[in-house]
């Protein structure tokens, strides 16, 4: 999940040598770039998050499909996220790519056990609530208007995005479609100041498996 170009040089020699990279923002995604403690930017979690769906279509890994569940348990639904990824690939459809999903989610227990967990994972439990996520995310898609399709719904009075209740208008849930372009972009809410505007800091999820 590359965000950026980069080129760099060593300067120096030895034990006095130094890596410098310098780099440019080249990736379309929904929000800007945020920095960690140290002064890195990374990917925003919604992006990290709408990218591991798109990577979970493209190829059937485990670590890629406990990540997702970890995604839909914490991040955002399921279904809101294959509602947005197909922004980012106009290749897919929502219906097309949550049908390239239930072809994911058969793992043998060896192949959970090669990978480094947070916590363990039972996979009777991981497939119950895969398949409950798939069916939940095929109500969704059916139940959101064409126009919405590949943004996000943003919430100023949480300052997160959630995914809306249906037969509701967004108005009423106090909510604003929020679509991305290169490079990223914070929503725009009439009168407010974004939170993650002054802080420069936005939640960090690095993914329910290690070393991602």
């Amino acid at each position: 999940m590359r965000a950026w170009k980069a080129a760099g040089r060593i300067v120096g020699a030895g034990d006095q040598a130094t890596h410098i990279n310098w780099s440019r923002d080249s990736a379309w995604q929904f929000m800007a770039l945020v920095s960690d403690e140290v002064g890195n930017h990374r990917l925003h979690e919604v992006d990290l998050a709408v990218n591991k769906v798109l990577t979970l279509a493209g190829r059937d890994e485990a670590r890629d499909f406990v990540d997702i569940l970890y995604v839909h348990e914490h991040i955002l639904p399921l279904g809101a996220l294959i509602w947005t990824a197909v922004a980012k690939d106009p290749g897919f459809t929502p219906a097309s790519l949550l049908e390239q999903l239930k072809r994911r989610g058969r793992y043998r227990p060896e192949k959970i056990d090669r990978i480094e967990l947070a916590a363990p994972m039972d996979l009777v439990e991981a497939k119950a609530a895969w398949r409950a996520a798939l069916s939940d995310a095929d109500k969704f898609i059916r139940e959101r208007p064409h126009d919405e399709v590949g943004c996000l719904y943003y919430s100023p009075s949480r300052d997160c995005f959630v995914a809306p209740s249906p037969g509701i208008s967004l108005a009423e849930q106090g909510l604003v479609p929020h679509f991305g372009q290169s490079g990223g972009i914070l929503p725009a809410v009439r009168g407010q100041s974004h939170p993650s505007t002054e802080s420069g800091e936005a939640p960090g999820w690095q993914g329910a498996t290690r070393g991602e």
